[in-house]
């Protein structure tokens, strides 16, 4: 690794597309609050299909070239070194500005384009997951234009289910499905996320997070996060505006905290994942022995002063700066010993 000289420039990529736009704001804001200004100048960039646009000191903001990823900072062009993509949905979890950045030569914070978009679809990564001898619910896709009965899906996945948009975020367009006459509006409002859904039968016992970030000298599994919701399930409410109760590290015997992060670390490897990533599961008690079960993979998690990333870090005794000035450095390949 080289030592460093200078300050390097971080874009902190936020906004995007879907129903998160304003989540992930706010998580912009939390890893704006963590960078160490001794190491790093720091600009927000928010991306939409109104334009993108640098977030200036002085409260203004600046157009960014798609061109190059430059903008104009009072009479100063500016170059990001490196972005870190907090975007939840598209652009930013689905491969789209990964693949920007590589055309660039931009390091970025997240996995690669392929990684990006296996993980945003939900059901093929299931799929593929599958194959590694993961456990994963009973699930059936539906893209736009095809129909499904319900007895079918009934048949299928059983009642309770779950109904979500396949490619996006956890938070928006999901219906818990109790009864069968529900299921055609419940895929209506998961179609309004995307252009495909998900239908997943409902697996009953613990939730809990687990996240974990590698570079190249080292490896975190971070502790476990039980979620406890008086909700239907961890829904927007749930997550972001306090309607949870979550428990770090989880109530889990020390057997099944093992298991569980050693099968995020091998997950992690699998994929070949980079940055920080959170992969949910649901625990179940089978002939009384602990079974776990995976809910879904999130590559670009929550950066909220309330969100599991930050909770499991302060737990392992990490301090979020130290964490993410670990990853910048990892891709930058600075040495800041």
């Amino acid at each position: 690794m080289t030592q460093m000289k200078q300050k390097h420039t971080i874009a902190i990529v936020a906004g995007g597309d879907s129903s998160e736009h304003d989540v992930s704001l706010r998580s912009a804001a939390g890893i704006n609050s963590w960078l160490d200004r001794d190491r790093f100048d720091v600009y927000i960039v928010e991306v939409s299909h109104d334009g993108w646009f640098a977030h200036l000191s002085d409260g203004t903001h600046s157009p960014v070239s798609r061109h190059d990823f430059t903008f104009d900072d009072h009479g100063r062009s500016v170059t990001p070194d490196y972005a870190y993509i907090t975007i939840h949905g598209t652009p930013g979890e689905d491969g789209v500005l990964q693949g920007y950045f590589d055309l660039l030569g931009i390091p970025y914070s997240t996995s690669n384009v392929l990684v990006e978009a296996l993980t945003f679809n939900k059901f093929m990564l299931n799929q593929y997951l599958k194959g590694f001898g993961v456990r994963v619910a009973e699930s059936l896709l539906i893209r736009e234009g095809q129909h499904i009965a319900d007895a079918d899906i009934v048949e299928r996945v059983g009642l309770p289910c779950f109904v979500k948009p396949n490619a996006g975020g956890s938070s928006f367009g999901i219906t818990k499905v109790k009864q069968a006459a529900d299921l055609q509006p419940a895929i209506a409002a998961a179609f309004k996320e995307s252009s495909e859904v998900l239908i997943e039968s409902m697996l009953c016992g613990t939730e809990i997070s687990n996240g974990v970030y590698k570079t190249r000298r080292s490896s975190h599994v971070l502790p476990i996060t039980e979620v406890v919701t008086h909700n239907e399930f961890f829904d927007y409410n749930a997550k972001y505006n306090g309607q949870v109760e979550e428990i770090t590290p989880a109530r889990l015997s020390d057997d099944t905290t093992n298991r569980v992060q050693a099968l995020t670390s091998a997950i992690y490897d699998i994929l070949g994942a980079s940055g920080v990533i959170r992969i949910d599961y649901i625990v179940s008690n089978v002939d009384g022995k602990d079974v776990i079960n995976l809910l879904e993979i999130n590559t670009t998690p929550g950066m909220t002063a309330t969100s599991f990333i930050p909770q499991q870090a302060r737990a392992a005794g990490i301090s979020m700066t130290d964490m993410l000035t670990d990853i910048i450095a990892d891709k930058l390949h600075l040495n800041f010993d």
